[in-house]
């Protein structure tokens, strides 16, 4: 939790604790981020922790930026409303963006009603003015929805298992942690069609699981994007990209999904090279190697050679600073990086060339 001049940002298990039980004092929260359907997932929880039946109209409101631009007082008189059996009311505004920043200024300073109003901002930049009003203001709340990663991943997926009376094992958590990620939506649909496949079965759901429900129709995984890389394919490397932008991964979850790619590469050729059996080698990483992927990944854990695997880290590392940069074109900055190296890596003509001299 951090608190900025009175205002709040949520973080951590704090964001927990809020969307289960909001602080009546708090009666503005803005949603924002990459991840749309984390997005979605938690303005549900604040919708649930405030009324009973998210479908009745006196309880529950939306506003669009079309109908505040058009009668900015509305936004306030949707808070101020009464309800009939009593209790909070719960506004939903979609879409916010900068151009309402000066509108839900007021909006915040006279306070009207008791009703939690939610704004749904999107994928807002840093230097947002809506951001910025939300970090600065006292009665306002600003929660980050930002894709998972790995270790936030195996609780989400340790959690929704659990949930339904299920255990897991470590090897089926691994796998799932490294093949989902891209949207909380789409995580969860995946593991619902997981454990629609355990169905009643006994037993902890297994690797074999995990692989049979997920790995098929993880087409817009970021495995696709790391193994085009590595092995130079640049046709393929291209169309993993615009799936995989298109499922709504950061440029920057790219870089690094590609770099814990080329570093498990590295493990493997550096136990190989003290003496290992290659499959041995493999097989001790975790979260395995997908089966269908084992092939390509042994045929790149011969071929990158050191030198070749340091330059390529330096230019994902590069790559990643510069799409941290305000304004910068994130998507644009991932994807040359990617292509460079796929152009330069050992199984492209080109890199095999490179690496002769």
């Amino acid at each position: 939790m951090i608190r900025a001049g009175g205002a709040l940002k949520l973080a951590g298990k704090d964001v927990e604790g809020f969307l289960d039980a909001p602080d009546p004092a708090r009666f503005a929260v803005l949603v924002y981020g990459p991840d749309a359907g984390l997005r979605r997932e938690r303005v549900n929880k604040l919708r649930a922790a405030v009324v009973a039946d998210p479908n009745d109209p006196f309880c529950v409101s939306e506003l669009s930026p079309a109908q505040i631009k058009e009668d900015p007082a509305r936004l306030s008189d949707e808070a101020a409303a009464l309800t009939f059996g009593g209790g909070r009311r719960f506004v939903l505004v979609r879409d916010a963006a900068d151009a309402m920043t000066a509108t839900v200024k007021d909006f915040l300073a006279r306070a009207p009603g008791e009703a939690l109003v939610v704004f749904d901002g999107g994928d807002l930049p840093g230097r947002s003015s809506l951001r910025r009003l939300f970090d600065g203001d006292k009665a306002a709340v600003s929660i980050a929805c930002y894709h998972d990663d790995q270790r936030s991943l195996v609780t989400v997926v340790r959690e929704f298992v659990a949930a339904a009376d299920k255990t897991i094992d470590r090897d089926a958590l691994d796998f799932l942690a490294a093949h989902l990620g891209g949207d909380r939506q789409l995580t969860r649909r995946e593991l619902e069609k997981l454990l629609l496949f355990k169905g009643t079965s006994e037993g902890p759901v297994t690797l074999e699981d995990a692989e049979h429900c997920v790995g098929d129709s993880a087409l817009l995984s970021l495995d696709d994007v790391a193994f085009a890389t590595g092995g130079g394919n640049l046709p393929g490397l291209e169309r993993a990209l615009v799936r995989s932008f298109s499922e709504g991964n950061a440029p920057v979850s790219l870089l690094r999904a590609v770099a814990r790619h080329f570093q498990r590469v590295h493990q493997v050729a550096g136990a190989v090279a003290g003496g290992a059996p290659v499959e041995q080698a493999m097989k001790s990483l975790r979260p395995p190697v997908f089966w269908k992927s084992a092939a390509g990944f042994k045929a790149q854990a011969g071929a990158w050679k050191g030198p070749a695997l340091t330059v390529a880290m330096e230019k994902l590392l590069e790559a990643e600073a510069g799409c941290k940069r305000s304004g910068a074109p994130a998507e644009t900055l991932a994807s040359r990086a990617l292509m460079e190296i796929a152009a330069n890596a050992p199984g492209n003509l080109r890199g095999r060339r490179a690496q002769r001299r």
